[in-house]
């Protein structure tokens, strides 16, 4: 299966004591500590979602908290940065939402508090390209010199 990570890892190196350069979070543990966790998203899939241990076992697996290679993943560092920073809302898109299970589960577990959050569609180019930085795509800046309002700019994003 694929999840927000790429394949979703079976635990195959779970309990061994050989060192595979990989921190992972058990999540079958910490499902078990936590209970389901849930959060509350007000962009295009509004509402209360909530994750149990099957769902996010199945659909997320143990996740990468750090590797030799990269020091902290994406995941923990953007829990802790969000914490230290008092966000309160977090906007992003579409494609990260399955991600934002991963970030409550470590915010509970760090006893951090939790946002809540806005998922909107993916901005594309005429192309039907996704806009984003790792991408390339151009700065609400340029959109702005071109022109664009902030009413332009929430549109695009749906807020």
């Amino acid at each position: 299966m694929i999840g927000p990570d790429g394949p979703v890892y079976p635990g195959t190196c779970r309990g061994r004591e050989h060192d595979t350069g990989a921190l992972r979070l058990n999540m079958g543990a910490a499902m078990a500590r936590l209970g389901a966790v849930s959060f509350v998203d007000t962009g295009i899939d509004a509402g209360t979602h909530r994750f149990d241990a099957t769902q996010l076992i199945e659909t997320v697996g143990d996740i990468v908290l750090a590797r030799r290679d990269i020091g902290t993943s994406y995941h923990i560092a953007v829990v802790v940065d969000d914490a230290a920073q008092g966000i309160t809302e977090v906007t992003r898109g579409r494609d990260l939402f399955a991600a934002t299970a991963i970030h409550v589960v470590l915010q509970r577990l760090l006893d951090l508090p939790t946002p809540a959050y806005h998922h909107h569609r993916l901005i594309r180019d005429d192309q039907g390209k996704r806009l984003a930085k790792r991408d390339d795509a151009r700065a609400l800046s340029k959109y702005r010199a071109e022109g664009a309002t902030p009413a332009d700019i929430r549109r695009m994003v749906e807020l």
